[in-house]
């Protein structure tokens, strides 16, 4: 078995944790692939010795017989992870060394039990569906996909934009607003939760259009089959606006026009046994936690 793991840093607190991992690969003679950054950040950061490991430092140095992913980190990190694996089908598994963790939800205390489930094949795989960008002035050309979300943003303070939203060619509506976003069901909860948006389950197969800060009170999100087509066209005083691709950030200006549609490729993701999406949910948000429960 080859497992590749991607990582930023940690802090102190999961030193014991990633070396229990490691050796728990080690002695399953698993062959693992380290990235090159995360690999030195390790090498200062923990007190256990680590062996030579291979090392990647792009998606083209990622083996293509790489049976998983490991992202160590928050849901930040592994959305980071998602542009190395791209169209590989390998399966991400997220490990959370931070805080709330929609997609890293593995905590330290399950690492151990996770890792004999992976190895033992006592999992499912979950597809999810990614938003691809495409623009008249070639951005994100290296990889122009988001699990999350599309986000068109105002490029500073200044006053609102105007978003002008197209669906299949059909005039939908002019967003008068401080950006918009165009999410996934796995994006729901994400930046469009924190504006108000719907939580949509995984495999709904939908867009949520979520209007940030709309100057109209009747602009609400709105829910689509992602099997449409949107274009953007964005008016404002600043001659600049701000496309996001979940972590990733470019300008354009008015003469661009944006279009959007669902990717012709999923990511996979490891689904444990005795996890699940709406278990997930509870214990992030903590609902129920409440004295009258």
């Amino acid at each position: 078995m080859k497992i590749s793991i991607y990582g930023i840093s940690f802090g102190e607190n999961f030193n014991h944790s990633i070396c229990s991992l490691l050796k728990q690969l080690q002695k399953n003679k698993v062959e693992v692939f380290l990235y090159a950054d995360f690999y030195a950040f390790l090498k200062k950061q923990l007190e256990c010795q680590l062996p030579e490991y291979k090392v990647f430092k792009s998606h083209e140095d990622l083996d293509v017989d790489t049976n998983f992913m490991f992202s160590i980190g928050g849901d930040g990190t592994f959305l980071q992870a998602i542009s190395f694996v791209g169209k590989r089908n390998i399966p991400i598994v997220g490990i959370n060394t931070g805080r709330l963790g929609f997609l890293a939800y593995i905590s330290q205390n399950e690492i151990q039990e996770a890792i004999s489930s992976i190895i033992s094949g006592n999992y499912t795989l979950e597809e999810r569906t990614l938003i691809q960008l495409e623009s008249s002035s070639k951005m994100f050309a290296d990889f122009n996909y988001a699990l999350n979300e599309v986000t068109i943003h105002k490029k500073d303070s200044s006053s609102m934009i105007t978003i002008h939203t197209y669906l299949n060619g059909e005039f939908l509506n002019t967003y008068w607003a401080d950006g918009l976003i165009i999410s996934t069901p796995t994006g729901s909860t994400a930046y469009s939760l924190s504006v108000g948006g719907p939580i949509v389950i995984p495999n709904s197969q939908n867009f949520i259009l979520t209007p940030i800060a709309p100057h109209k009170l009747t602009e609400r999100p709105i829910i689509l089959s992602d099997n449409n087509e949107l274009t953007l066209k964005v008016e404002g005083r600043s001659a600049n606006f701000l496309a996001s691709l979940d972590y990733r950030s470019d300008f354009f200006d008015s003469n661009v026009e944006l279009k959007i549609r669902r990717a012709d490729f999923t990511i996979k993701l490891i689904q444990l046994r005795g996890h699940s999406f709406f278990k997930t949910l509870r214990n992030k948000l903590m609902w129920g936690v409440d004295k009258r429960n």
